[in-house]
């Protein structure tokens, strides 16, 4: 059976893979694993920017990719961007079987407010299923509501669902069984 595996990137709290773990496997209806090594993210780190490119990190991941491998999910602890924007909570290889999230900007902490543990466990789910999606060769949708759902700030994820919509739902099944239960 294939799995879903999750890749540590850099100095990320092995509590939040182990949360991320069960809701990913509710989700995705496959298995779930948190690899047992760490990708270092320093060879994507760009001086000028203080920030780390998310496409060489999706790249580095393929040397990651197994038989065993239905997708693979890094989560990040650093700062991610593509150039053409300032930031990104995330960034996928439409239909492709990689995909990689920062928790970076997800703390509260980053916005100068008080720690929330739920609420950033919250917003890691959200985007982590919003990567996936992308996997599965999903757009943004329009129902805000929708876990593929863009987000250009953090309070537009806390807006969404964990979950699909009806319609993202329906063009993702054939390629995964897909759960509609709220994560938390």
């Amino acid at each position: 059976m294939k799995l879903l595996q999750l890749l540590p990137i850099g100095n990320l709290d092995d509590g939040l893979l182990k949360a991320l773990r069960p809701a990913m496997e509710a989700t995705f209806c496959v298995p779930c694993e948190v690899l047992p090594v760490r990708l270092d993210p320093e060879f994507a780190f760009h001086g000028e920017r203080q920030q780390y490119h998310s496409s060489e990190m999706l790249q580095r991941m393929q040397g990651f990719l197994t038989a065993d491998s239905w997708r693979l999910l890094g989560i990040a602890a650093v700062d991610l961007y593509i150039p053409i924007l300032t930031f990104v909570f995330g960034e996928a290889q439409m239909g492709g079987p990689c995909a990689v999230i920062s928790a970076h900007r997800l703390h509260q902490e980053f916005y100068g407010l008080p720690p929330d543990p739920k609420l950033f466990r919250q917003r890691v789910i959200k985007e982590a299923v919003h990567e996936l999606g992308h996997t599965l060769s999903l757009t943004h949708c329009d129902d805000y509501r929708c876990a593929m759902a863009p987000s250009h700030a953090v309070e537009w994820i806390d807006l969404k669902e964990s979950t699909l919509c009806a319609g993202c739902r329906a063009v993702a099944t054939p390629m995964a069984q897909i759960s509609s239960a709220r994560i938390f």
